[in-house]
């Protein structure tokens, strides 16, 4: 049985003490915010010890797998000294906040030799994995385009000063937009040599993005964009498209998959489910544990993560300077 601990007592780590709870082969035994009363709500819910120093955590708090669910400018230098402090880690995204920071992770890790997963979710949603098996299967042919959306209420009830400022890793992109970046990405199976984009905060006062629209060149010349949007007010838009071959795969998160043949489209079965969230991060544990148990590589790599990272880089450098970007980092 693993013990876990939670650096992050927020919404998300509130998030994963329910999938922990409700999952075989690990146990929330401690819990670490800086906000006490966050820290004890969540730990005397599951049982845990309460720490409020995230350093004291990371050298006396007796766990073996770390989740660190902190604002995004803490993720480097708590996952470096997780790391260092020998615990497995599963890293919410993003990563970090730069690119140079992920390969400092990574650097810890592997001299460490700690599993670390980091938490692109939709690699564990029912809609996600079905999407990914239909491109595997090759029945429509090779993904030639792809288009990824979201678009959404962004000043929600968990949103925090430090979201809407770049300085601290926050915008829209890097919180929300990110989830459909790596989707497409990762639904294409290829490595982006090189983004172009403009971004800009469009609805809210703040320094860190709201609006961004990327183009994205794949290393082999197939093409997409994603879109994230962060609205004042309005209805949302949250999924894929890819145009392949011999028909269209769409993903809509909430609806599930469909395919595109011949003008109509077709709901693919059993391809959503009600709690996606919670039921994705579900998975998300049993994958960690099973690296850990098995000493195998995890399903979403630091490798991975810093790719991803790397063309959130290279579109703000797109944005500030109006041209396309290569992407210097990519993953095996």
């Amino acid at each position: 049985m693993l013990k876990a601990g939670i650096l992050g007592a927020g919404h998300f780590g509130a998030c994963h003490a329910r999938a922990i709870a409700s999952i075989q082969g690990v146990r929330l035994t401690a819990v670490c915010d800086e906000n006490a009363q966050l820290a004890h709500a969540l730990a005397s819910h599951h049982g845990a010890s309460v720490y409020d120093s995230w350093r004291d955590f990371l050298r006396i708090a007796p766990v073996d797998v770390v989740v660190i669910a902190t604002p995004h400018h803490l993720h480097r230098d708590m996952a470096v000294e997780a790391a260092e402090a020998g615990k497995h880690i599963l890293l919410e995204k993003p990563m970090a906040c730069t690119t140079a920071q992920c390969t400092e992770i990574i650097s810890a890790a592997e001299r460490r030799s700690v599993k670390i997963l980091v938490g692109h979710l939709l690699h564990f949603s029912l809609s996600g994995m079905v999407a990914r098996r239909i491109v595997d299967s090759g029945q429509l042919g090779r993904p030639i385009v792809g288009s990824s959306v979201l678009v959404k209420t962004w000043i929600e009830s968990n949103r925090r000063s430090w979201h809407l400022n770049a300085a601290t890793g926050g915008g829209m992109l890097m919180t929300a937009g990110i989830h459909v970046l790596d989707l497409l990405i990762w639904l294409m199976g290829a490595k982006v040599s090189a983004v172009s984009a403009a971004a800009a905060a469009c609805f809210h006062e703040q320094t860190a993005d709201d609006t961004s629209m990327l183009l994205l060149r794949f290393a082999d010349g197939r093409l997409g964009q994603v879109t994230s949007i962060g609205y004042r007010e309005g209805a949302g838009s949250y999924g894929a498209t890819l145009v392949c071959e011999r028909g269209t795969l769409r993903v809509e998160f909430g609806q599930g998959v469909s395919i595109g043949k011949n003008g109509s489209w077709s709901v693919v079965p059993n391809s959503h489910e009600a709690d996606w969230m919670q039921r994705a991060l579900e998975r998300e544990w049993y994958a960690l544990i099973k690296a850990i148990s098995d000493n195998a590589d995890v399903p979403v790599t630091g490798a991975y993560g810093r790719h991803v990272i790397a063309c959130i880089d290279a579109a703000m450098q797109s944005n500030r300077e109006g041209r396309e970007v290569s992407v210097i980092h990519t993953f095996p």
